[in-house]
């Protein structure tokens, strides 16, 4: 196990293999810009969870878990991850469409994260391993803990409470009008889920973000993306078949290479170009994933390549 994280001196490796992908193949142009399907496969969504939160109102607390783990988690880990989708304004061509939107499809998740999920994941696009800017990197202090099997499995259950708490610690910022936006917005209709059909509906939605963020198999994108588990890789894509509840986000070499491809054009994007990526290691199962995570003791909080860069002083 290492004592500390692995500085790199070198550039983030995607902005180089993009040129060099679009100097040989050009024709990956073809794929930049919004997927028509994206809107209506949310709206769909929204109105599940909307539906089995309804349907849950009355059931007894055992069964508003389980089906927040089997179906509820599965549904909000979508919804996230079209959020993260309309981060890059991938559904509509205006970007305050995408910005609307995704606080219409935040309100199942129970949390207002649209906004200020945006702010943080671009500048984990345009500072990846930046040692302050990129919030993707885990504290210090997560670091020390995750050394022993039993510490990196309780994080693993938390995660989702350590992402959310994070970039107060590493970035704070004053709120923006649109994060209190997304706020009031999301308060509101916690009332009106509340007034009209009770706590245990409202309970449901947030316990599904998190239950999803913690030990869940689709959970394992969360540690298979930026963890280093090949020394010099710092990107990992994943391939199989939970891409289909998660907008393709596995692809996740091809997305940090072309953030304005949508998901749904990924798999389009490799077959494109597959000698850039046939010999990078991916990742076969997001539970192995988890697993090895907790269990391989060469991995943990420190399995992160960071960079020291310099800045200008005011």
């Amino acid at each position: 196990m290492s004592n500390g994280f692995i500085w790199s001196s070198a550039d983030e490796p995607h902005a180089a293999r993009r040129r060099e992908m679009l100097r040989t193949h050009p024709e990956i142009k073809e794929l930049y810009g919004p997927c028509s399907r994206t809107k209506y496969v949310c709206t769909l969504l929204v109105g599940l969870q909307l539906a089995l939160a309804f349907l849950l109102r009355d059931a007894p607390w055992w069964l508003i878990v389980l089906a927040a783990y089997v179906v509820g988690g599965v549904i909000n880990q979508a919804l996230l991850l079209a959020i993260h989708e309309l981060s890059h304004n991938l559904a509509f061509r205006k970007p305050w469409h995408n910005r609307v939107f995704g606080v219409f499809i935040n309100l199942p998740v129970g949390v207002p994260v649209a906004e200020t999920f945006r702010y943080y994941h671009l500048r984990h696009h345009s500072h990846q391993g930046d040692e302050r800017l990129d919030t993707d990197i885990p504290t210090e202090f997560e670091a020390r803990l995750l050394r022993h099997r039993v510490s990196k499995l309780l994080w693993l259950s938390c995660q989702g409470f350590a992402y959310a708490l994070r970039p107060l610690f590493v970035d704070p910022k004053k709120p923006a009008a649109s994060e209190i936006a997304n706020l009031l917005v999301q308060v509101a209709f916690s009332v009106a889920v509340f007034h009209f059909w009770g706590g245990k509906a409202l309970a449901y939605l947030p316990i599904s973000s998190l239950i999803v963020m913690g030990l869940h198999p689709i959970a394992g994108h969360y540690i298979s993306e930026h963890y280093v588990f090949r020394e010099g890789q710092e990107t990992y894509s994943y391939y199989g078949p939970l891409n289909a509840l998660a907008f393709n986000v596995g692809y996740h070499n091809e997305h940090h290479d072309f953030p304005y491809v949508p998901g749904s054009r990924l798999p389009k994007l490799r077959a494109m170009a597959p000698e850039f990526y046939d010999g990078l290691l991916s990742h076969k199962s997001w539970t192995a994933t988890l697993w090895n995570f907790v269990m391989r003791p060469s991995l943990g909080g420190y399995s992160r390549i960071k960079r020291r860069v310099e800045r200008r002083r005011d």
